[in-house]
């Protein structure tokens, strides 16, 4: 299967104090897919923006927002910098969607199943494990590392994401970066 990712349009819309890398107001940048930066883009930056760029590849939305196929984000070092990511058709235009009615946040419930393991886990995994998360909240005593990895996925999930590389009773699945000792498979169950 042939995957045609979408372009990005980042913006920078506020600046708070000296931006380390010197970015102003106004600052355009073109991401040319979910797993492209652009030269020199700072990578602090970038790794806050990635569960967006990667939610918004695969179709979710952003109830929150005027456009719900575009999202802000503020960079970790103090938010001193805040991104607004725009989604690009393939003409080069933003892509636009209308904004829902929406009461409030409304968090989806996904099961992280551990599929396969490898080699030696530091938490002791086991196939068959299950591990419930709503919504963004952390699950208690995971491991660092793995959610890590599983972040983007949740993020995307979570926001209406769906993987047209997946079958039909799995969401999405994620090696551990650890020697990828660990296969995840992670189901939405709304």
């Amino acid at each position: 299967m042939e995957l045609k990712f979408p372009q990005f349009l980042v913006t920078v819309t506020k600046v708070r104090g000296e931006c380390y890398r010197g970015y102003k107001v106004g600052d355009k940048f073109i991401f040319e897919d979910f797993t492209k930066t652009p030269e020199g883009f700072c990578q602090g930056a970038a790794t806050v923006i990635f569960p967006c760029l990667y939610a918004l590849t695969f179709g979710a939305e952003f109830p929150f927002e005027e456009n719900p196929r575009s999202i802000h984000t503020s960079c970790p070092d103090g938010g001193r910098v805040e991104f607004f990511t725009q989604v690009l058709t393939e003409t080069g235009e933003i892509e636009i969607r209308e904004k829902k009615e929406q009461s409030g946040p409304k968090p989806k419930k996904m099961i992280i199943s551990i599929e396969e393991v490898r080699g030696k886990c530091f938490y002791g995994y086991k196939v068959g494990d299950e591990i419930e998360v709503i919504g963004l909240r952390t699950p208690k005593d995971f491991c660092g590392g793995a959610y890590n990895a599983l972040f983007p996925v949740l993020f995307a999930l979570n926001f209406g994401a769906k993987f047209p590389f997946e079958d039909e009773n799995a969401n999405a699945r994620v090696t551990c970066p650890d020697n990828a000792n660990i296969r995840f498979k992670v189901r939405r169950v709304e």
